[in-house]
């Protein structure tokens, strides 16, 4: 039986302005649908919501001709870019604002935490918050202190129960929101982007809440969130939405994989380092100039080697040696490897200098990966002191095709099982 239901549903907005800006525009939207009962003559104009570009219409389409069915008990990712639509689809089906089009039917309760401090009266304590959202959803008294001690105890904001929550932290107004709206027992609860103010032992907690309440309690959730690996874990299936439209839906895994292979930028196989790439706050004795690839970046295999070159720059200080680092992360942003180079000698008579790095026995599946780099010394007593440090993405690569190791196939890595297994990593660093 199906939970949720979206049929042909469209919000749209006039930008700038509520009403239609003119006398003539509102008088002849009235009678349209009022008097000759038919569709808002606005809804045939409108463009796509691109927020990037600049638009010739006023008026433009969060959500255009959504459908979809989410059956009860199922766990649905909402994926997109920031102005996608995601927000106004859940506050469309939490009956915050209604759609211009469209019908959605919705059976059962539905609790939603939607953004930091949705639904809380400021003066009113946390305790008093409890009683009050209870209350709207529809929950007697008795209902809510029955799970009071509960809900307060997953909050872990027992000491200020009793404190107005205006005073709360944002994170702890997330705490009590959530906790709210897990116990209280609906029978859809929506969650968005808002767990990711809470602290990493939260939202463990949190995700493990909502595959209780899913699987265990067979209630129906839909999540949204940036982080693609909440959504893997959490979610069976998932929908990608792409300027207000329907762009993409399927196991959570395949609409993670398309999400982030359509929004990958084209491969980079040279890069000339700019500040913007660059974190800052080290102290800048060496920096990295310009990377490349002297291998074949777009088309590698799981057993083929990376070869990079470095042009580095010095520019203060008497540094004998350093060494190099380079990790590798997918496009969700996944650290899969790491690499540190053995001290290589720093030439005392040039300024500029590159150094060939090659890494061996990476093991990595097809798929698209990005590099970071990183340029420091090894101190006497262990400690790792960083010249340099170059954000992922100033370089990627991608790996096409499986190659074979004792005449056998092999993966190393695969995204279920959450670990990394490979063969013994190796680099090797040469002056250039």
């Amino acid at each position: 039986m199906n939970a949720i239901e979206f049929v042909h549903v469209g919000k749209q907005y006039r930008l700038g302005l509520v009403s239609t800006g003119t006398f003539s525009h509102d008088l002849n939207r009235w009678w349209t649908m009022n008097v000759l009962h038919k569709e808002d003559p606005n809804l045939k104009i409108g463009e796509t919501n691109d927020r990037s570009q600049k638009g010739n219409s006023n008026y433009v389409w969060a959500l255009k001709d959504i459908n979809f069915n989410v059956e009860q008990g199922d766990v649905v990712g909402i994926i997109g870019k920031n102005g996608a639509g995601k927000s106004t689809l859940l506050k469309l089906l939490s009956r915050v604002t209604t759609p211009t089009v469209g019908e959605i039917r919705a059976r059962g309760r539905i609790a939603s935490l939607l953004e930091v401090g949705t639904g809380f009266h400021p003066e009113m304590t946390g305790r008093e918050n409890i009683y009050l959202n209870g209350a709207i959803m529809g929950m007697t008294k008795a209902e809510i202190t029955r799970k009071l001690d509960e809900i307060v105890d997953f909050s872990g904001c027992e000491r200020y129960i009793d404190t107005p929550v205006k005073r709360y932290s944002s994170g702890m107004t997330v705490r009590l929101g959530f906790a709210i709206a897990a116990h209280l027992e609906p029978e859809i609860l929506v969650v968005d982007e808002v767990l990711a103010v809470g602290d990493a032992e939260f939202q463990k907690k949190a995700i493990g809440k909502m595959q209780d309440v899913s699987k265990g309690e067979g209630r129906t959730v839909l999540f949204v969130s940036h982080n693609m690996n909440a959504v893997k874990m959490l979610c069976k299936n998932a929908i990608v939405l792409k300027d207000g439209k329907f762009d993409f839906s399927g196991s959570a895994h395949d609409c993670v994989d398309y999400y982030i292979d359509s929004n990958s930028k084209d491969l980079c196989g040279y890069s000339v380092v700019e500040a913007s790439m660059r974190q800052m706050g080290f102290s800048g004795e060496i920096t990295i100039e310009e990377a490349k690839f002297l291998c074949d970046y777009q088309n590698l295999g799981t057993d083929e080697p990376i070869v990079l070159e470095l042009t580095l720059k010095k520019h203060f200080g008497n540094i004998k040696e350093c060494r190099y680092s380079i990790n590798i992360f997918d496009f969700s942003d996944v650290r899969i490897l790491g690499y540190v180079t053995e001290s290589l000698p720093v030439p005392q008579d040039r300024e500029v200098y590159k150094v060939k790095i090659t890494l061996t026995n990476h093991s990595l599946t097809a798929r698209k990966y990005k590099l970071s780099l990183n340029v420091g010394y090894k101190e006497m007593d262990g400690c790792i002191r960083n010249f340099d440090v170059v954000n992922d993405g100033v370089l990627s690569f991608e790996v096409k095709y499986i190659t074979k190791r004792d005449n056998r196939e092999y993966l190393s890595w695969n995204p279920e099982w959450g670990a990394i297994i490979h063969f013994e990593q190796s680099t090797s660093i040469e002056l250039l």
